[in-house]
């Protein structure tokens, strides 16, 4: 799902004015809750488990391949993307995944390297990552500078497809007040520089520092989006709406809802189950747009909040319920297992109840920063850390964890 231009689209629809300029989109134009996943990888050196800048030798590696539009570079040269075709179940996900993972393992290791998925490299610095050769990353940079330079993080982007603009617009809205819940689910970067951090999630301190990030802005609908998109356009802030990093973001060029919000995940059976809530989210608020019925909000403030406790505590976080207005705060993995009940008929519908099933083991043995702590916690290795997030993340030929 690579980052093209809005105006190279020839949307559904005449697209909206906005300010003198228009925002075409192809919303509608595949079947609603088709699904597309990008993973962010860390390339690792095979022995010391550091980061390594060798993008630019996986890419000639893999040059030739079937699978070579689906493996990119991004901003430092360390960091491997790789991005699955359009899927239409959790189910056509984790194959893809499956396919992917298993392909950049193999490369990986006939260059001596290794590659792991996780929020942040637990020991790396970012003033020794070389920024990629190109013109988009070098003009990040120029423009950002530190800010830029410390964005050594990782994560995990969820595409769902919906049919109509305006109620993606609502969607986006309604899937604000769950943003602590996806954070909790797929937290997995407790350290820092070397350093156990105390967060479950420390990507999402230091990515906050980016402009245009953290939960979007509620839009009244799909007009006044794009008159704000416009206006960053035509005044030069950006380039294009890619350059906007909230949480949950519009993608008009796919036509879809893009989840941003979660750490890279390391486990494949994580990344399904956290593909799964997602996409059963999408699909409820779609139907309740559909029906007329009203569509839930929340105060910025709110919902920022909560945020940032599922950050800093993971999957105990203690949220505030939003939806009773309880005085007391509740668990976060409360608030995920009441939210799972809501989606078990939409699970059915769309077949993927037993890919949904597994949120509710990571509920139950906890998400990636607990598993880091953990084996962190037994020697004090933080080496270990990483090799075991590599061993987790590739896939053997046969399609099961390492």
């Amino acid at each position: 799902m690579k980052q093209i231009h809005p105006a190279s689209i020839t949307g559904k629809g005449s697209g909206f004015a906005a300010g003198g300029s228009v925002l075409d989109h192809a919303f509608g134009q595949s079947d609603a809750y088709t699904l597309g996943v990008e993973e962010e990888y860390m390339l690792l050196d095979g022995e010391t488990f550091d980061l390594v800048q060798h993008i630019d030798t996986v890419l000639a590696a893999v040059q030739g391949h079937e699978l070579e539009p689906r493996i990119n570079a991004e901003l430092m040269q360390s960091v491997l993307e790789i991005a699955t075709p359009v899927c239409h179940t959790p189910a056509d996900v984790e194959a893809q995944l499956v396919r992917l993972r298993t392909y950049v393992s193999t490369v990986a290791r006939e260059q001596d390297l290794r590659f792991g998925s996780a929020g942040t490299h637990p020991f790396s610095l970012f003033e020794r990552q070389r920024i990629t050769a190109k013109d988009r990353y070098r003009a990040l940079v120029d423009q950002m500078q530190y800010i830029a330079r410390r964005e050594l993080i990782f994560g995990l982007h969820v595409h769902v497809a919906v049919d109509d603009p305006e109620k993606a617009i609502q969607v986006v809205n309604a899937l604000i007040g769950h943003l602590a819940e996806l954070v909790a689910l797929s937290s997995n970067s407790p350290f820092w520089r070397g350093e156990p951090t105390g967060l479950a999630s420390s990507r999402h301190m230091v990515f906050a520092a980016f402009p245009r990030s953290g939960p979007p802005p509620r839009f009244q609908d799909y007009a006044d989006y794009a008159e704000v998109v416009g206006q960053l356009e035509r005044t030069g802030c950006i380039a294009d709406y890619t350059h906007i990093w909230w949480d949950i973001r519009l993608h008009p060029r796919l036509g879809t809802i893009e989840i941003r919000i979660c750490d890279a995940v390391t486990q494949l059976d994580d990344v399904v189950a956290i593909t799964a809530y997602c996409q059963a989210l999408v699909k409820h608020y779609s139907e309740r747009f559909d029906a007329g019925d009203e569509i839930p909000s929340f105060h910025r403030i709110l919902t920022t909040e909560n945020k940032w406790l599922a950050a800093r505590y993971g999957l105990e976080a203690p949220v505030m319920d939003l939806v009773t207005a309880r005085r007391n705060r509740i668990a976060v993995a409360q608030v995920v297992r009441r939210t799972l009940k809501l989606l078990a008929p939409h699970a059915k519908e769309l077949g993927s109840e037993k890919e949904l099933a597994g949120v509710e083991q990571i509920l139950r043995r906890g998400n990636g920063a607990d598993r880091q702590l953990r084996v962190f916690n037994a020697n004090r290795d933080i080496v270990e850390v990483v090799r075991e997030i590599a061993e987790l993340t590739e896939i053997s030929a046969v399609g099961t964890t390492a």
